[in-house]
């Protein structure tokens, strides 16, 4: 009897633990369901029909935004993204993990060097607009990759340096006496030792680096205008592509289109995340 009525407290506990997950998943991507929705709805059924529901499912959208048109072009904007995203991520990272070893092991820079990095996150970004742009323009970057993969790179920094400095702090200091005793020199410790081991925090700061690189706007908006455009800022293009007020059709379309990259990045190296959070959480 006792056995029957813990069956179905767990049971009901269960049913109950799950209505509360889809809630919660319902609730936090509310916008990305509409949005995917709405992407799939004319203009007239948007007017008449705002809900969930489609009466009618349509492409038209999205043949709308894959279009190439002398002044939209999708494809060049998500290419400008991942140039800018992948340079400002993978050189955020050939920069910090050497920096985060020798603040880890060696006490350099703990007390100066991070804290002013870290507080960078802390900063408007709209106050580094004007010299930026000045030294841009003398430096001929202005509207090119490189130039907003450089930017990219500085916003990147602080949290590349935090999630390393705590990774190779975790890693035992025994393993890099046995490599020196092996021969092996500091470089030689954190190519071949620290490296390998910190694989997970690697692919945790690419993740997040790259998701923050790709959603950047406010460079994007200051220093490009034609040829290294970005999709967060090519995405407003379309939001009255065919004029008479926005077309919330190819709004939604481009705005899905735009999130795609760093949603499946996200997806396929979600495990590699977790090992990262989880990291060094229990000691033995």
């Amino acid at each position: 009897m006792n056995r029957e009525k813990f069956s179905h407290s767990g049971s009901r506990s269960d049913v109950l633990r799950w209505i509360i997950y889809a809630f919660a998943v319902l609730a936090l991507n509310f916008p990305v369901i509409v949005t995917l929705i709405t992407s799939f709805k004319s203009g007239k059924e948007i007017s008449v029909n705002p809900g969930f529901w489609i009466s009618d499912p349509t492409l038209a959208n999205y043949a709308q935004i894959l279009q190439v048109t002398d002044r939209l072009n999708i494809f060049a904007y998500l290419f400008n993204s991942l140039a800018a995203s992948l340079i400002g991520t993978v050189l955020a990272m050939l920069v910090t993990f050497p920096a985060a070893y020798a603040i880890a092991r060696g006490e350099y820079g703990r007390k100066v060097l991070m804290p002013l990095i870290v507080n960078l996150r802390a900063v408007p970004l709209i106050i580094f607009a004007i010299p930026l742009y000045m030294m841009f323009q003398f430096a001929g970057l202005l509207d090119t990759q490189l130039g907003l993969g450089l930017i990219l790179t500085i916003v990147n920094l602080p949290l590349s340096l935090i999630v390393f400095v705590n990774a190779i702090a975790d890693v035992p200091f025994e393993i890099d006496e046995a490599a020196k005793l092996d021969g092996l020199s500091n470089w030689g410790i954190m190519k071949q030792v620290i490296l390998p081991v910190c694989r997970p925090a690697l692919a945790t700061v690419f993740i997040f680096g790259f998701i923050t690189a790709w959603n950047e706007f406010l460079f994007g908006l200051m220093l490009t205008s034609n040829r290294a455009v970005p999709m967060t800022v090519g995405a407003s293009f379309f939001f009255a592509a065919s004029g008479g007020g926005i077309q919330w059709g190819a709004a939604s379309a481009v705005m899905i289109v735009g999130a795609l990259p760093p949603m499946l990045i996200g997806i396929i190296m979600y495990r590699q995340i977790s090992g990262s959070m989880t990291a060094g959480a229990v000691k033995g």
